[in-house]
């Protein structure tokens, strides 16, 4: 929607047919242009057809943001983690991201040269317990988006990476509710835990003009958890007098 409201012509490619429709038909209703494509960014196929319905729709691709994925409660220590659980998030974080470089990459090229954002997180950058699956697909996504800028740089393509730290979005808010450990990580996080909005702003900035000048950075927005020490949490305001 953020990226509507700045002009942006938006293609939702979502696997849930209901959210994807509901979200194009928010974008409309406030004014924007948006249009829905079913996708399973771990299917080939599914993948090369939304890139595809894109540019029918628009005539071009200039900006590709890979934002699907997420972690599973099925993650674990790597002795102990199911094998297919290991490859859940390795299917979709990082196989989907690179599904959607591989096809999107050629029609930016197309367009004269464009943008990609990528979503890692801040679990890639520091240890987590009990998330190695997830940590390592997110790992994968940074060392991707660093080589992929070096390689499309000098066909105009900037790639860079948002490495989120704790967004409240309804399904992070179901995972603090359950779990001690989540729950625990919300004082690390200087700032408080995000909101989806603060994730959107980052994206907005670096696909657009005023990030000219940046290819293959991660960009942390994590309300400050990746800059704390281990048990470290905010200090209250002090009050003072007059």
């Amino acid at each position: 929607m953020l990226f509507a409201s700045e002009g942006a012509r938006v293609m939702v490619a979502e696997r849930n047919a209901e959210a994807g429709e509901a979200t194009a038909a928010l974008v409309r209703q406030a004014g924007g242009e948006a249009r829905f494509v079913h996708t399973d960014v771990s299917d080939e196929p599914s993948v090369a057809a939304a890139i595809a319905a894109t540019v029918a729709a628009y005539g071009q691709l200039n900006i590709l943001y890979n934002n699907a994925g997420g972690s599973s409660a099925d993650d674990g220590t790597v002795t102990d983690i199911d094998i297919a659980a290991f490859w859940r998030p390795m299917q979709v974080d990082l196989f989907g991201t690179f599904l959607c470089c591989r096809h999107g990459i050629p029609e930016l090229i197309r367009a004269g040269g464009g943008v990609i954002v990528n979503t890692t997180s801040t679990t890639a950058l520091r240890g987590v317990p009990h998330v190695e699956a997830y940590s390592a697909a997110k790992g994968g996504v940074i060392a991707l988006t660093q080589s992929m800028a070096i390689d499309y740089a000098g066909e105009g393509i900037r790639v860079n990476a948002i490495a989120a730290g704790g967004i409240r979005t309804e399904r992070t808010a179901a995972r603090i509710a359950a779990s001690p450990h989540a729950a625990a990580t919300q004082g690390a996080h200087l700032l408080g835990i995000g909101h989806p909005r603060d994730v959107a702003n980052a994206a907005l900035f670096l696909a657009c003009e005023e990030s000219r000048y940046i290819t293959g950075i991660v960009l942390t927005v994590d309300g400050g958890w990746c800059a704390a020490s281990p048990g470290v949490t905010a200090r209250p305001k002090q009050n003072k007098g007059t």
